[in-house]
């Protein structure tokens, strides 16, 4: 399966890890603002956030594009999983500074929120189901608005969902595709900015980031792999829930 289509041809100069390594950097000043910086400087923050927002949308369109590329989607969609249930703990601990699971008023409480991950698998399970050849249409769509729904309380939420559904099914046709993928992260980013401007809120201009995503990849991914090398595949699932943990101890004290 890895071969099932031709990798695009583009001029970019960065392949598909260098550009994943981009937005790790970025996802990493992304969650150092929200942790250290805001409080301190909102405009810092505020950048940081921007550059942020390259990340989500960039790995829901490799997770589009992975369907094709990987020797092995089921046992890919295994790896998401997987660190999507490690990476819960620790996002809630950075989010929260508590533990999933603690007791309050008599009762213990599990803490539901699920980190960019969970979206992510379920952007590839969206796809999975679309693929199916068991599944009757209007099946698969009610299947894909009830994962639309459970992500809502992941990062990203439906969007990642959508974003991995519309690089997957619009790959052979690149405007419907980039046209598809802008909007799902766009409009509902546009939303949330117009929402806060006239509910009185701290200005969230950094939303507009998710812009830079379809500019980066038209012009600066050449759609190749680069390395093969087994660091490349699993850098992200480590470092993902391993900066959490850092972050959330230094945010929360613990190492402060």
């Amino acid at each position: 399966m890895e071969e099932a289509i031709a990798k695009p041809v583009n001029m970019g100069c960065f392949n598909r890890n260098q550009i994943k390594y981009i937005v790790v950097i970025a996802m990493l000043l992304d969650h150092i603002a929200w942790g250290f910086v805001d409080d301190v400087n909102l405009l810092l923050g505020g950048c940081m956030h921007f550059a942020g927002r390259l990340t989500g949308p960039t790995m829901a369109y490799f997770v589009g594009e992975g369907y094709f590329y990987t020797k092995d989607v089921s046992r890919y969609h295994k790896r998401l999983a997987f660190c999507a249930l490690i990476s819960w703990s620790a996002f809630v601990y950075f989010e929260y500074g508590s533990l999933l699971l603690y007791f309050e008023n008599g009762y213990f409480i599990l803490n539901p929120v699920q980190s960019v991950i969970f979206t992510l698998f379920l952007g590839l399970s969206a796809i999975r189901i679309w693929e199916s050849t068991k599944i009757k249409k209007p099946i698969k769509i009610i299947c894909i608005i009830l994962l639309c729904l459970l992500a809502c309380i992941g990062d990203w939420a439906f969007m990642n969902v959508l974003g991995c559904l519309f690089v997957h099914v619009y790959r052979n046709r690149p405007k419907a595709k980039w046209t598809a993928f802008t909007l799902t992260f766009f409009v509902p980013n546009a939303l949330m900015m117009i929402f806060a401007i006239f509910a009185g809120f701290d200005p969230m201009w950094f939303q507009a980031g998710v812009l830079l995503v379809p500019l980066m990849l038209g012009f600066l991914y050449n759609g190749q792999c680069g390395s093969k090398a087994k660091i490349h595949k699993w850098f992200f699932y480590l470092f993902y829930p391993a900066h959490l943990v850092v972050l959330g101890l230094l945010r929360w004290g613990a190492l402060g």
